[in-house]
């Protein structure tokens, strides 16, 4: 495979030990092949194998749109981003993209958490973030107790009749129905409580012909002191995604569905079925606060 144009080396240092977060030299055996550092991380969690994996790779420009989707389709994770510095003075200090396995998407909650992560425990960046995105700028911040903040859209929500043949798509008793905006494309499905939303098998196939991108299936929390006010699942079959354990653009819905509800601006979100995270969020009108944590659990080297 050709080099992708325009990428040069990106200079890191962490524990004192120089290495490359972009492109390093050619490999010996293989002048047309490059190697550049690239991670996964476990977004939405504190501790490995836990949350939503993102790959995540630094960059000195994006390259041609399809070698960024040969290696999302070669990491295979719901979610691989790609990110650039930009010149200081401008609205935005990185540019970030997100692409599944097969799609580049508008919004990705987990995977900016990932890429601010990595931005943070590298040194490539200190402090707030602010991202350049299809869906405007976004705001990264760390917190004290080692934390990232992001502030993202809160999403629209609009009530729907219960569309046909979802009910028997989903399994499961349907409480009430909402689209959300644009750029997330999901319908917020409530069910009647915590035990059927963890409980779901849905139909994918069928469940594929119901929104742009997927189903949020969500409920009340059973118990209200279990350290989380709602529960959620998102799957999204329309872009080849089973299940996302962990969606934070999800979570611009959810934050004003469950405020509206349960009568506070703060809460937090239980999201995952073999693979779970905890979501905090904080609703600020028309912009979401999402605070969670963050583990990098690979660490190495793409050639190519």
């Amino acid at each position: 495979m050709n080099n992708p144009p325009g990428i040069r080396p990106v200079k890191d240092e962490i524990r004192g030990h120089p290495f490359r977060i972009g492109l390093g030299p050619p490999l010996p055996a293989a002048g047309t092949v490059r190697t550049m550092r690239i991670r996964i991380v476990d977004a939405f969690a504190d501790r490995p194998f836990s949350g939503n994996p993102a790959g995540v790779l630094l960059l000195d420009s994006f390259p041609d749109d399809s070698w960024l989707r040969q290696v999302a389709a070669e990491v295979n994770l719901s979610e691989t981003a790609f990110a650039h510095p930009l010149p200081a003075g401008g609205e935005a200090d990185w540019a970030l993209r997100w692409f599944t396995p097969t799609t580049e998407v508008d919004m990705c909650g987990h995977a900016t958490l990932a890429t601010a992560h990595v931005l943070r425990t590298t040194g490539a960046a200190s402090g707030p973030v602010r991202f350049a995105t299809r869906s405007g700028v976004l705001g990264a911040a760390p917190e004290a107790d080692g934390g990232i903040t992001m502030d993202f859209p809160t999403s629209s929500l609009t009530p729907l009749p219960v569309p046909d043949g979802l009910l028997e798509a989903l399994g499961a008793e349907i409480v009430a129905v909402h689209g959300t905006a644009a750029h997330i494309g999901d319908l917020v499905v409530e069910l009647r409580d915590e035990e059927a939303v963890r409980g779901l098998a849905p139909d994918l196939a069928a469940l594929k012909a119901h929104s742009s991108r997927g189903v949020i299936a969500t409920a009340r929390a059973a118990d209200p002191g279990c350290g989380y006010d709602f529960v959620s699942r998102c799957f999204f079959p329309a872009i080849d995604i089973a299940e996302d354990p962990v969606t934070g653009s999800a979570h611009t819905a959810l934050a004003p569905y469950w405020s509206a509800r349960l009568g506070r601006d703060e809460l937090t979100g239980f999201q995952g079925g073999a693979r779970t995270g905890l979501v905090r969020t904080r609703l600020r009108g028309d912009r979401t606060l999402l605070t969670g944590h963050a583990v990098t659990v690979i660490d190495g080297e793409l050639h190519a």
